[in-house]
């Protein structure tokens, strides 16, 4: 039983399987088999913004056959088809995260790609955010990404095409509302969401 960061070797690669073994108070994902810490509590914005996005999503997919989820909930992104423990390397909890297909659910969380995951960047988080988990949800397979600006108060957004290569769409700005490509009668009116 790891029960403290320090006792891993941060250079190793670790797989799902060794995930459940530790038992520390620090948070942390697998990208890759690589572990990355994750931010203490978020700040207070931080919660605004994705309690006000939970809140105008929730109507939405209430009506609908997908469900919604928030960190702190993992999701096992496989490399191949083999989603055994000890060959998923990468444990991801997103701000925010929606799934169509229940077959991914299980007790411990989604095993694949979720069809929405929106990540609201925080200091200190925005490299992993834009460069390792962009690069992880892209080769998954995830439908579409909302990389979630709260200092810029804009919203990026990414859809997978054809060919399994996520395309950015132009910025959605503050006095905006926003939609969702992959729902498009999902709105989310950004004035409420970056409001201070």
């Amino acid at each position: 039983m790891v029960t403290s960061l320090d006792q891993l070797d941060l250079s190793k690669q670790y797989s799902y399987a060794d995930y459940l073994k530790w038992k520390f108070e620090e948070r942390v994902e697998l990208i890759k088999g690589r572990i990355f810490k994750m931010s203490p509590a978020p700040a207070r914005k931080h919660q605004h913004i994705s309690m006000t996005m939970i809140s105008m999503m929730f109507s939405y997919f209430k009506e609908h056959e997908c469900q919604m989820y928030h960190a702190p909930f993992d999701v096992r992104l496989a490399r191949k088809s083999d989603n055994t423990d000890k060959q998923v390397y990468t444990v991801v909890q997103p701000d925010l995260c929606v799934i169509c297909d229940k077959s991914k659910l299980d007790k411990r969380g989604c095993v694949g790609a979720p069809d929405l995951i929106i990540e609201i960047l925080s200091p200190g988080n925005s490299k992993k955010e834009m460069k390792d988990k962009f690069e992880v949800y892209e080769e998954a397979g995830v439908r579409e990404y909302w990389i979630v600006q709260s200092t810029d108060k804009n919203v990026l957004v990414y859809t997978l095409n054809e060919q399994g290569v996520f395309i950015g769409h132009r910025p959605f700005i503050e006095d905006e509302i926003m939609h969702s490509f992959i729902f498009p009668e999902l709105k989310i009116n950004l004035l409420e969401v970056f409001k201070d």
